[in-house]
This record gives C-alpha cells, sequence and structure tokens, in this order.
C-alpha cells in the first residue's frame, strides 16, 4: 500500500531551493518540493509527502487528521515512516533523521 504522509516544513534548503527540511512525527528529512512550483511551500506550511517527494500541500488540520487516520492504521503507516527514512534526496543536503 503506498501512502502518502504529512510533514510540516521546518525551512526551504538555501543551496537547493527545490528542498525543504520538513518534520514528520519527530523525523526531520529533506524531501524534493520542486513538484509544488505553482504553489511552493514556506515554512510552517504542511505538505503530503510521499518516498521523499511533496505530492500535495494541505493545512494543519488535514495533517492531523491524516496523522490520526495513519497512527490507526498500524503497519501502512510504519512502512511509510520507513520508506520516508531510507529515502535520500540530496547526499549534499543530509539532514539528522531524529533531529
Amino acid at each position: 500500500m503506498c501512502l502518502g504522509i504529512p510533514g510540516e516544513v521546518i525551512e526551504i534548503l538555501p543551496e537547493s531551493p527545490d528542498l525543504a527540511k520538513v518534520d514528520v512525527s519527530g523525523v526531520k528529512r529533506a524531501i524534493n518540493i520542486g513538484l509544488l512550483t505553482d504553489d511552493p511551500p514556506q515554512p510552517g506550511d504542511w505538505v503530503l509527502i510521499h518516498v521523499g517527494f511533496a505530492l500535495s500541500k494541505i493545512d494543519e488540520e488535514e495533517a492531523q487528521a491524516a496523522m490520526n487516520f495513519l497512527e490507526g492504521i498500524g503497519q501502512a503507516y510504519e512502512d511509510e515512516i520507513e520508506a520516508l527514512l531510507s529515502s535520500q534526496i540530496d547526499e549534499q543536503a543530509p539532514i539528522d533523521e531524529k533531529g
């Protein structure tokens, strides 16, 4: 099963404007935001992420509802977090996985 998980944009990486540092349930990771050129996310925005790519912007209420749902389904959520952890978008912009 493929899921999108919500993450909050912490910062846009200045050396790579198509990359943003996001926080997903305490996991901080660089993701590609290049698909959102029509409405680029800014720090504080929430995005729906799948395997390291932001697919769409969502509001905080939608993000919380999605997290509640994902946590409720268990293994599929854990699999998606694992996929996020194993994705590596840019080796030049490493970000700690837990902080």
